[in-house]
C-alpha cells in the first residue's frame, strides 16, 4: 500500500505540517506574517496555507532552488526571497529576518505542529488499513517520521516504524554512525 503524497495541492506531504502550523497562529501572529527557510516542498506548503488564510509569507530559497519550485512557490503569493548556497545559509537569514520582522518562523520539521500535521498521514493508514505490522517511511528532517510513528504507537504500539533514505543522501545513516 503506498500512501500517494504526490497528489497533495502542493506535491508534497509538506502542506500537512504548514497548515496545522499556521491554523494553531494567534490572530496577533497572523497579522505578523510567516516566514520559513525552503529549497521547495515545504515552501509552498507553507505559502498555500498562508494564501488560504491569507496571512502574508515570506519564503527564503537557496539561489540554487529549482525554478519550478520558486514559480511554485510565488504562485500561492509568498514573497520569495532567494539566499545562501546552502540551506544552513538560507535559515540563517529567515532567522534573522524573522528576528527582525516579528515574522513567525515555521520550520520544516523540528516544530511539535508541523510534527502533528505530518503525524495525520499516520492516521489516515490506521482507519485506511486494518491489517498491517510495517511502516516504511522516508527520514529527512524527521518530522514526518515523527509524526507518523507518533501517532500509529499511541494507538498500535506493535506496529513497526521503518526508516528510509536514499543511498544517495545518508544523512541518517552517518549521522547514527558518527554517534
Amino acid at each position: 500500500f503506498l500512501k500517494m503524497e504526490s497528489m497533495q495541492k502542493t506535491g508534497s506531504f509538506k502542506v500537512r505540517g504548514a497548515c496545522s502550523k499556521v491554523n494553531s497562529l494567534s490572530a496577533e501572529e497572523r497579522k505578523r506574517g510567516v516566514i520559513t527557510a525552503s529549497a521547495g516542498n515545504h515552501a509552498q506548503g507553507v505559502a498555500f496555507s498562508a494564501m488560504k488564510k491569507k496571512i502574508p509569507c515570506k519564503i527564503i530559497m537557496p539561489r540554487s532552488a529549482s525554478p519550478a519550485k520558486v514559480a511554485a512557490t510565488k504562485s500561492y503569493g509568498a514573497e520569495v526571497i532567494l539566499s545562501g548556497n546552502t540551506y544552513e545559509e538560507t535559515w540563517k537569514v529567515a532567522d534573522s529576518i524573522s528576528h527582525e520582522s516579528g515574522y513567525v518562523m515555521i520550520h520544516a520539521f523540528d516544530d511539535p505542529l508541523v510534527i502533528c500535521g505530518q503525524g495525520t498521514i499516520g492516521l489516515e493508514l490506521l482507519e485506511d488499513m486494518h491489517r498491517f505490522d510495517k511502516i516504511y517511511v522516508p527520514i529527512g528532517g524527521g518530522g514526518l517520521a515523527s509524526g507518523v510513528a507518533i501517532a500509529v504507537k499511541a494507538k498500535r504500539p506493535e506496529v513497526k516504524i521503518i526508516g528510509v533514505e536514499s543511498n544517495q543522501f545518508p544523512a541518517m545513516k552517518n549521522s547514527i554512525s558518527s554517534g
